[in-house]
This record gives C-alpha cells, sequence and structure tokens, in this order.
C-alpha cells in the first residue's frame, strides 16, 4: 500500500485527512456536492466529488445508476438527491489507497493537478448553513407523546414516532473533517457519513440501521430494529431483559419488513433474531432478513423493497398512513433528512442504504440535533423523553462532550 508521501513530492508532507479537507475546501469553493462514508466493521474511507446533482423519482431503479451516493428526505414524495461519482477517492487512515478502478486513477490525477494549482493551506472547511429558529423542549415533546398515546388509545393507530430537536454551539475550532474521524473511532459498527451539498446544506451522522442491501446484485438483506436500552460497557447481552413495550414495538417493526415482502409476494426470505445488538451507546433489538434474489429471480428487488419500506415503522410509525398524518399535523418543524435514508449506490458491485438516524445538520456556529422515540400504548412521555435524551448524547457526547 502506498502512503500519501509516495504519491507526488507536491504533497510529501500531507496526511490522508489533509487530503479529505483539501477535497472539502475545493467542493464548498467550486459548488461540488460531497459525500465522505466508512461503512461498518470497514477501515476504507470513501470520498466522491459530483459537480452536478441529480434529482431521482421514488421508483427509480437504483441498480442502474452509476457509481454515487444516495441521500433522500424523509417526506416520502420529495425528491431524492443522487451525487454521481465525478471524481472518487478510498483513503485508509492516513494511507491513500492504491486507486483500483481507472475512474479513480483519474480523479487522483486530478487532484494532483489541483494541488499543482493551488498548494494545500490548513484550513477547516465550512459548508454550514444558518441556525433554524426554534426548537422542541422537553415539556413540549411530553405533551407530543401524551397526544400520541390519547390517538392510539383511540384506535388511530398502532404506533407513532415523533421527534425532537436540539440545538448546540459548536466548539470553538470545530473541525468537520477531525468530528468525521471522531465518530468514525466511536462507532465502529455504524455508517459514518458526512454529505453537503449547496440544496440540502452539511449534515453528519452514525447511524446504526440498514434500510436495504444489495450485494453482489445477488443478495438483498434488510433489518427490523427497535426498543432502545442504554448500553453498559461489559454487560453480557444475554442477560439483557426487554420490557413488554420494547418487545412489541420491535414486533411491530418486523411485522412491516413482512408486510412489505407479501405485497411483492416474495415469501422466499431468511429470518433471524430479534438478538440484542449495541449501536453506539446504545441497544436495540435487531432481527436480519436475508434474499437470495437470483434464486426469485428478481434482479431489482432491492429498489421496489427500499420503495415500500421507507418509511419504516421505526421512524414514522404503523399504520403508515395515519401515523404520517399525525407527525406532520404536530410534530412542528421539518425534519428534512432526518429519518430518511442514505448512502453508496453501486460502489464495488454493492448497495447499501441506511436510515438517516443519529444525525445532525451543521450550521454557521451551531449544530441542529434529532432524536425520536416509538410510542405505544404502553408509553409514558417521561420515558420517551428519557430516550430522545440518550440518543442525543450518541453525538453530543463524542462530538462537543457535552453530556445531556
Amino acid at each position: 500500500m502506498n502512503t500519501i508521501s509516495s504519491v507526488s513530492p507536491h504533497t510529501a508532507s500531507l496526511t490522508g485527512t489533509e487530503y479529505i479537507a483539501y477535497l472539502l475546501r475545493h467542493a464548498v469553493e467550486n459548488q461540488y456536492a460531497v459525500a465522505v462514508w466508512r461503512l461498518p466493521n470497514d477501515s476504507v474511507c470513501h470520498l466522491i466529488l459530483s459537480r452536478k446533482l441529480q434529482r431521482l423519482s421514488q421508483d427509480a431503479a437504483l441498480e442502474e445508476l452509476a457509481t454515487g451516493f444516495l441521500f433522500a428526505p424523509f417526506q416520502k414524495s420529495r425528491e431524492r438527491i443522487f451525487l454521481p461519482a465525478d471524481f472518487k477517492f478510498t483513503f485508509t487512515g492516513d494511507n491513500l489507497q492504491p486507486a483500483a478502478t481507472p475512474a479513480e486513477i483519474q480523479s487522483h490525477t486530478w487532484l494532483q493537478e489541483q494541488l499543482k494549482q493551488v498548494p494545500y493551506t490548513p484550513h477547516t472547511p465550512t459548508c454550514y448553513t444558518v441556525p433554524p429558529t426554534g426548537q422542541e423542549t422537553e415539556t413540549s415533546y411530553a405533551e407530543l407523546v401524551r397526544m400520541a398515546v390519547a390517538e392510539i388509545e383511540k384506535g388511530s393507530f398502532e404506533k407513532v414516532v415523533p421527534s425532537r430537536r436540539k440545538i448546540v454551539d459548536l466548539p470553538e475550532g470545530f473541525d468537520v473533517v477531525q468530528a468525521f474521524q471522531t465518530l468514525s473511532n466511536a462507532y465502529p459498527h455504524a455508517l459514518v457519513s458526512f454529505v453537503s451539498t449547496p440544496e440540502t446544506g452539511s449534515w453528519l451522522g452514525a447511524t446504526p440501521e440498514t434500510l436495504a442491501h444489495v450485494h453482489d446484485n445477488t443478495l438483498f438483506k434488510t433489518v427490523a430494529l427497535a426498543g432502545t436500552q442504554r448500553f453498559v460497557p461489559g454487560i453480557d447481552l444475554r442477560t439483557v431483559a426487554w420490557t413488554q413495550k420494547e418487545i412489541e414495538e420491535q414486533a411491530l417493526v418486523e411485522r412491516y419488513v413482512i408486510s412489505c415482502f407479501k405485497k411483492i409476494r416474495v415469501r422466499e426470505y431468511d429470518e433471524y433474531g430479534p438478538k440484542t445488538v449495541v449501536a453506539g451507546n446504545l441497544l436495540h433489538l435487531r432481527s436480519d432478513f436475508t434474499v437470495n434474489m437470483k434464486e426469485i429471480n428478481f434482479s431489482q428487488l432491492g429498489s421496489v423493497m427500499l420503495q415500500l419500506l421507507h418509511p419504516t415503522s421505526a421512524v414514522c410509525g404503523m399504520p403508515l398512513e395515519p401515523a404520517s398524518a399525525f407527525l406532520q399535523q404536530y410534530e412542528g418543524y421539518d425534519r428534512e433528512f432526518y429519518a430518511g435514508f442514505l448512502g453508496p449506490v453501486n460502489v464495488g458491485n454493492d448497495i447499501h442504504i441506511f436510515v438517516n438516524l443519529r444525525c445532525l445538520k451543521l450550521h454557521d456556529g451551531k449544530a441542529t440535533l434529532y432524536a425520536g422515540a416509538g410510542v405505544t400504548v404502553d408509553s409514558t412521555p417521561e420515558n420517551e423523553v428519557a430516550e430522545t435524551e440518550i440518543k442525543f448524547q450518541t453525538l453530543r457526547k463524542p462530538l462537543f462532550d457535552q453530556p445531556v
């Protein structure tokens, strides 16, 4: 493996993180879109630059897209954003991986030319937008939970997932590249990502939840993830006890996934779980589903299931329509890309799409954090407020060292 210093005498002193910082600055200055990500349990960091975004309809076939990164909002009616990989780079720690494809060779050559024209200088990339006004308090969120429980008792829906925001000050000298590295180190089992475009603003996150994964055009995978407890280091996961409310909440998500399979008459799937899993500072109940796409002759199952699954009952509610209507009427703010989905498309013959949870939007000097909690008939406002506070801490503690 070649190190950064062996790539060019013009960049002999640059580390991998400095390369990434340079590319982010270049993207902002030239109004490019940029996505940086590291998949769960992987050491490779990927970065793409896009000169022009593509807007996709809901029924777009991901399998037919070029290599790139998908970024979709929570509201299903809105267009998805696709960042084609006009330039693509791969990094491992402070080493630059040898370019594996002609496209990456072209990208590295382009980067060397850029650095010759504008030499690297230390710089904190700024890709921020103006902070929103207002945020949801614990009191207002508790009242929203009470309203949700009342609607459930009336039979309006079985479950709904109200969310709230928390706006925090960015520390002095906050650097998005360092923040990305901090999250990568803190949460090795999550998708860690940074996406910034002139149209969407800048989003940073570490999400644990796979929505749709297509491996080598052969296997489709998805998960049902719900229930939340605080993770205590050293705990034996086999001894973790779950309440009836948490078990039922996860079962609702399982049933939702199975109902999506039934809609397209897919019966040949493997289900494993539920089991207790660690996701950062939290514990969840998780079930895994796998389908052999070649055995059932369904080459676009990933795109079809993505269309059916989003938004899952884990981020919206069940049944979907009345739960979504409740959130639109009473939640009180635009989620934008929180609880939407994102991930690399057709990179290394794989599609990895994740629910955009445990994320924040960066602003000039501030960050907006997002968290939600699944409300069922057994929910209490106090417990759901506490759950959102725990989820805020997933990003707030490692990035801002401000435990809630």
